[in-house]
């Protein structure tokens, strides 16, 4: 797993800022512009606070699984022999920490204020307030969403490590969605989960750009 983990990751991070993931970027950026101006950040807001109770388990568990689920797969493939599955912890792991550092340093940058999620729909409407610069609103809340991110690029490396098992990838991808929804009408606005499924792409293709798939 470190193996794997170490030695792709400087070439992910390079392939990650290459063409057309650039491209995939500003479509992000594009379509974030166009949920903020349009005022659809709010209304998701507004008009999804009756699932509200899915939030807290999407939080929790896109905190976690990241984080044991390499472990998990690393270990079932040392006691069962299964290179496949030690080979695709390290690839979880370096899609995992590649999503959350590119996530992070973007939310460093953009200082988006989260949404007042625990308040009623009185709230005053913040879905416009950025905070350019560095550092002015930390790394938790903002823009795009970390746990998306990094949902979406486990879940889509996964589904490509297992793709010759259709029922593992309804379930991984299955996360990957629930972690999107979860977010987008608690801590995040719309527009963050979105960016958030589309740079947590990128980080996928990033890391299995050069990487072969192994047989069970």
């Amino acid at each position: 797993m470190f193996k794997t983990f170490l030695s792709g990751f400087p070439a992910a991070l390079r392939r990650l800022f290459s063409w057309p993931h650039l491209a995939l970027g500003v479509v992000a950026g594009t379509l974030t512009y166009g949920c903020v101006v349009s005022g659809f950040d709010w209304y998701f807001f507004e008009h999804t606070r009756s699932i509200f109770f899915l939030a807290l388990p999407a939080a929790i568990i896109g905190f976690f699984v990241p984080i044991l689920l390499p472990f998990g797969l690393y270990v079932y493939g040392e006691v069962w022999k299964k290179e496949l599955y030690r080979h695709t912890a390290g690839l979880v792991a370096q899609a995992g920490a590649l999503a959350w550092l590119f996530s992070s340093t973007l939310k460093a940058f953009t200082g988006r204020m989260q949404p007042e999620f625990y308040t009623h729909l009185s709230a005053i409407d913040n879905s416009h307030e950025w905070l350019f610069g560095f550092w002015r609103h930390g790394i938790f809340w903002g823009w795009p969403s970390s746990h998306t991110t990094v949902a979406i690029a486990i879940s889509c490396v996964i589904a490509y490590q297992f793709r010759h098992k259709p029922l593992v990838v309804i379930l991984a991808l299955l996360y990957g969605a629930y972690i999107a929804l979860g977010v987008s009408i608690s801590i995040h606005w719309f527009s963050d989960a979105l960016a958030g499924i589309i740079f947590g792409y990128i980080a996928y293709r990033a890391v299995v750009g050069k990487n072969k798939s192994l047989s069970s």
